[in-house]
């Protein structure tokens, strides 16, 4: 069995990276849009080949600037996106026809996906020829990362909205990249990194398909997005057994015909929980580490981590180290001229073999309560990630695992690493644009688009199209997440939820 052969054990292509590299595609996002747009011009003209957008959180959560919850926050931990007038300054100058865009975002992310659309049409694109990535993944929003606004089968409906409407209008978009990094992040194991994401998958496709959609029409459209850890081989071989089972799992469960629906193409990032705040150079060798794995395991696309990201936002230069870092992989190393270089070798094809059966335990498990929905709501999924990270974190302390630089190999008195700085003022330039945009656009076609979104969520029609002319009538994203809320209601963790 060679690659590009199911179940894609060792890899989705016959070549692999013989004709074409992973995508190089830097995670990026801060303050405001112009900032963002200037970080993003300077990633290009370093080389990388696909944008990442990073929200900030009361982008993420469905909250507008001025928010009282969103004081403080504002374009701290992404760009401040609240409006379809924000969205054309991101992108102000790339021609979004010519770049692929993933953008992290979740609960909102049919809000940011309309935005895009709309930005990319008034630059004269083709929706239809558009390529890119929304995350869309809600599930591992309740277990292991928090930004989730609505109930958990509401925020499902609305997945599957996307799903159907990007089917016909994005042919080329990948509707959702179903999460293991932040399930990863959160302290699970390898093992359980596989099963719970895969877990999220089978949701997924068994709401697209209760949904009326054809497995075929949608599944070539799905995408996943990993960790890369520490453990080397570990990894490779995790990324061979998640191949493997989600094949299987498509055609044997849902019956998937089609040979893109079977595979799994993944995004990988390398694992920032694992970086130290102590001798953060030395983060340098932890990312190329973690990046040469996931080269290694057959990733389709790459975001290698800034040496300083414990202590804050990458500056530039660390971001072009970490970029550096991914071409000295593919122009370098040689690593590039066989499509899987350790398929064979005892060691990884037995840990292949390791980690596929103890994730078909997880989702044997987790079937057996009711499926995934279940599972979450149990707290179960949650119970099983957080003994993990608490078996990991006493094992540190007991010296057992060995953390360099922070329980093993101290160095005093090193030299401060520079911290990127946020503007103060991002916050205060934001809520003026609100207002201003608020007064200055047509109040009357504002508010009918509004009604109309209000009454598609009421009843069953799908809700994409009205998002969209929502946008188109400078609805702002806390606005259409209101509008939502009002008849969905919100998801409160360990409390009763509709």
């Amino acid at each position: 069995m060679k690659a590009g052969d199911y179940p894609y054990t060792r890899g989705i292509y016959p070549d692999m990276y013989r004709k074409r590299l992973w995508t190089m595609r830097q995670y990026a996002g801060f303050g405001s849009a112009e900032e963002s747009n200037e970080r993003y011009r300077y990633l290009l003209g370093q080389g990388t080949t696909g944008l990442s957008v990073a929200f900030d959180l009361p982008t993420q959560m469905g909250m507008d600037a001025d928010h009282g919850l969103a004081a403080g926050e504002v374009g701290r931990v992404g760009v401040s996106i609240c409006s379809l007038a924000d969205m054309e300054r991101l992108f102000a100058g790339i021609e979004l026809e010519k770049i692929t865009t993933s953008m992290t975002i979740n609960a909102t992310a049919g809000t940011l996906l309309a935005y895009y659309v709309l930005v990319a049409e008034r630059q004269g694109a083709d929706r239809r020829k558009l390529g890119g990535t929304i995350q869309n993944d809600i599930l591992k929003e309740y277990v292991a990362r928090g930004t989730y606004v609505y109930p958990v089968r509401p925020a499902m409906r609305i997945i599957t909205d996307i799903f159907a409407w990007a089917s016909r209008e994005l042919p080329e978009w990948n509707t959702i990249s179903i999460s293991g990094y932040h399930i990863r992040e959160a302290g699970s194991t390898a093992a359980q990194e596989i099963a719970f994401t895969l877990a999220d998958a089978v949701a997924y496709v068994e709401a697209a398909v209760k949904a009326g959609l054809a497995v075929d029409d949608f599944a070539g459209r799905l995408s996943f997005f990993f960790n890369s850890h520490n453990r080397f081989f570990e990894e490779i071989a995790k990324f061979r057994a998640a191949r493997r089972l989600y094949a299987r799992l498509m055609k044997e469960r849902f019956g998937a015909k089609e040979p893109r629906s079977m595979m799994m193409r993944f995004h990988t990032q390398t694992a920032g929980s694992t970086l130290t705040a102590q001798q953060p150079d030395v983060n340098v060798v932890r990312v190329a580490l973690q990046a040469m794995a996931a080269v290694l395991g057959g990733t389709q696309s790459l975001h290698t981590n800034g040496m300083d990201e414990a202590l804050g936002l990458p500056t530039a230069d660390a971001a072009r180290v970490a970029l550096r870092t991914q071409q000295v992989i593919a122009y370098e190393t040689g690593v590039v001229a066989e499509p899987d270089p350790l398929g064979g070798s005892e060691y990884v094809e037995g840990l292949t073999d390791r980690l596929e059966r103890e994730a078909e335990g997880y989702l044997s498990r987790i079937d057996a309560m009711g499926g995934t929905i279940a599972a979450i709501e149990s707290g179960y999924i949650q119970s099983e990630i957080q003994n993990a990270a608490y078996e990991y974190q006493r094992a540190v302390e007991r010296g057992e695992e060995i953390v360099v630089g922070v329980n093993r190999f101290q160095s005093e008195g090193q030299e401060a690493m520079p911290v990127f700085q946020i503007r103060p003022d991002v916050e205060t330039q934001q809520v003026e644009r609100l207002r201003e945009l608020r007064a200055s656009r047509d109040g009357v076609e504002w508010k009918a688009r509004i009604a109309a979104l209000r009454e598609a969520a009421v009843g069953g029609d799908n809700l994409m199209p009205r998002i969209l002319e929502a946008a188109r009538a400078r609805a702002t994203v806390g606005e259409v997440a209101d509008t939502l809320r009002d008849v969905f209601g919100e998801y409160r963790e360990g409390a009763a939820n509709p």
